[in-house]
């Protein structure tokens, strides 16, 4: 496992806005931690007031002038927003015209008519991996859910057994794989490279899923036992096949930013020199941004035009599709403001040089930090967003791959138990109609596998790459 040179990074680091010692700035890391928790567990404030009220917690204890305190969460909050912030707008277009124009409802009904009895978990899976690429994990529930209710009513299914392959499809995607907020987040924080990082994901995903959906579910099925509950099965929108694109235009269309940044990242490998025109145009093209703005353009054409919207149509579509992600786009930036204020009152470096001692490899550091952080705010985003700050010097002298992989494992650890502080516990809980009780048995304890098992393969992963 690579290791830090203290002295090399203690001379490339900015002055602290603080001289703390290690004592006070772990109180206060704590107390911010706390209050953070506090605020959005127990009074119920929305997570970027939470955030935001926490990262000046955290500033006052470590002795930080408020002022310079202030100038380091609008720091962190502005870089973040900068860099994921059109990414995520771009990503909600993409979402909601795969949506409205019925390519959704055409990929999950082209697979499952091809599926049956004992494969549809696996179709389940495929569905919701799919689907969920381009889409943010409670708009993937809101869109997969009344299918999978569908999909039990239909095949008469234990609805855990189709249930539960679908929300690991999501949720591993959700926590792993770009251009999803947190990797994203991470990415940035840590320096790691996208391309890398998007294929390591990927890889980590596939043996994730496949454990924490289809094989879980078939003891998730036996453990709660529960049909679909009939008043939560809807009817389904766009049923005019005729209206609805094409089944290979649509996943060409969601796929097609993943595709482009895989070959950004096989272009630079195979070619490694930055003049060479080749490699400097697949860099443009596979650029997150770039690479995200060509799928929703081409979308337009795909997606929009054989579902029979009009031109008139597509600016309302966009406005609609940005208008929920606002507390997102907050929530995100906000925890991008805890991270800087964490770095530059110390917090990071001190990390840095209490772990010197510990006999723990840093990817199992930054997987037990995320999960720490999930447990308390039940916050996914906030979990990556707060562990990746805490730990970005551990990737000081890492190689790339390894500095993926560390995103990795800090995305695996904050997928970790999901419980009564989490929105997405809720969520799943009262569209399938379970008790608290009978949530925590499936959905939580996959959640767990997931964190576990990815968590593990990255530390594999390390070992032999």
């Amino acid at each position: 496992m690579t290791r830090l040179s203290v002295e090399m990074l203690a001379a490339d680091a900015p002055e602290p806005i603080t001289s703390a010692g290690h004592a006070q700035l772990g109180i206060a890391v704590l107390a911010g931690i706390a209050v953070i928790v506090l605020l959005i567990t127990k009074f119920k404030l929305h997570a970027f007031l939470a955030l935001t009220i926490g990262s000046l917690t955290l500033g006052a204890i470590a002795g930080a002038p408020l002022d310079k305190v202030l100038t380091s969460f609008s720091a962190g909050l502005g870089t973040t927003v900068a860099g994921v912030g059109v990414l995520i707008a771009l990503g909600a277009i993409l979402g909601k015209m795969l949506a409205d124009s019925g390519g959704a409802d055409q990929i999950v009904d082209t697979i499952l008519d091809r599926a049956g009895g004992r494969s549809m978990p696996w179709a389940m899976v495929l569905i919701a991996s799919v689907i969920g690429l381009p889409l943010f994990f409670e708009v993937g529930i809101v869109l997969l859910i009344p299918v999978v209710l569908m999909v039990a009513k239909r095949g008469n299914y234990s609805l855990m057994r189709i249930g539960i392959p679908a929300l690991a499809g999501l949720s591993v995607m959700h926590g792993l794989v770009p251009p999803h907020p947190g990797p994203l987040v991470a990415i940035d924080a840590v320096g790691a490279d996208l391309g890398i990082t998007l294929a390591l994901g990927v890889l980590v995903a596939i043996p994730t899923v496949i454990i924490a959906g289809p094989v879980f579910s078939k003891y998730a099925a036996r453990w709660v036992d529960v049909p679909a509950p009939e008043k939560m099965i809807p009817q389904r929108a766009s049923e005019e096949l005729d209206k609805r694109p094409g089944f290979g235009a649509t996943l060409f269309t969601v796929l097609l930013p993943v595709i482009l940044m895989l070959a950004k990242a096989l272009v630079d490998i195979v070619i490694d020199d930055p003049e060479n025109l080749v490699q400097r145009v697949f860099d443009v093209i596979g650029a997150p941004m770039i690479a995200l703005l060509a799928s929703v353009l081409v979308g337009i054409f795909t997606l929009l035009r054989p579902a029979g919207f009009s031109k008139e149509r597509i600016s309302p579509l966009v406005e609609k599709s940005l208008m929920p992600i606002a507390g997102i786009l907050l929530i995100v930036g906000a925890g991008g403001g805890f991270k800087q204020t964490l770095i530059d009152t110390g917090v990071g470096q001190m990390v840095l040089d209490i772990s010197q001692d510990w006999a723990i490899p840093a990817l199992l550091l930054a997987w037990l930090i995320a999960v720490v952080i999930r447990l308390a705010t039940g916050s996914a985003t906030v979990a990556t967003v707060s562990a990746a700050g805490l730990v970005a010097p551990l990737a000081a002298d890492m190689s790339s791959t390894h500095a993926a992989l560390l995103v990795l494992a800090i995305g695996a650890g904050s997928l970790f138990f999901s419980h009564v502080n989490d929105a997405g516990f809720w969520m799943v809980k009262e569209y399938f109609g379970l008790s608290v009780g009978q949530n925590i048995k499936t959905w939580s304890v996959m959640e767990t596998i997931i964190s576990v098992v990815a968590g593990g393969i990255v530390l594999l992963l390390s070992l032999v790459i």
